[in-house]
């Protein structure tokens, strides 16, 4: 029964509040970059449009079909990323899933909200929905820096 507690514990008000209200939710017309990742074990999915200029985050557009794990993740890295540059958008996906999968810090800021996931260390079939939209923004952003043909 412990184990049911701490899956509901791990849906906390503060989760269920995040996943209701993504920023940044919709396409965008014209993007820099466009990345779909899926996660094979639960199905969910996130689609990540940029625009990036002087090498930051300019604009952001995310399709999120998932959990209210991976739609919490969506709303924290959409909250935040706006500004970012590509580098800190990987170093908080790495950090992200340091600290899922090792018990890690927090990952620094911008991403710092994600802080309220910490619960899902434990659950690790529900880490690849989580880690859906910082790693389409982290590639997303990586192709818009990339030269165009």
């Amino acid at each position: 029964m412990s184990g049911d507690t701490d899956l509901i514990k791990l849906y906390s008000g503060r989760i269920l509040a995040l996943a209701a209200d993504i920023p940044h939710l919709g396409r965008l017309e014209s993007p820099d970059a466009t990345v779909k990742r899926r996660s094979p074990l639960c199905g969910s999915a996130v689609t990540v449009d940029v625009r990036v200029r002087g090498g930051q985050l300019a604009d952001l557009g995310q399709d999120v079909k998932a959990c209210a794990l991976g739609q919490a993740a969506a709303a924290i890295a959409g909250g935040s990323a706006i500004g970012a540059s590509f580098a800190q958008v990987t170093k908080g996906r790495d950090q992200l899933l340091a600290m899922l999968k090792d018990g890690g810090p927090v990952p620094d800021a911008p991403f710092g909200g994600f802080e309220v996931l910490s619960p899902a260390v434990e659950f690790k079939n529900r880490h690849a929905s989580i880690m859906l939209s910082m790693e389409a923004l982290a590639e997303a952003m990586d192709q818009a820096r990339q030269p165009q043909d």
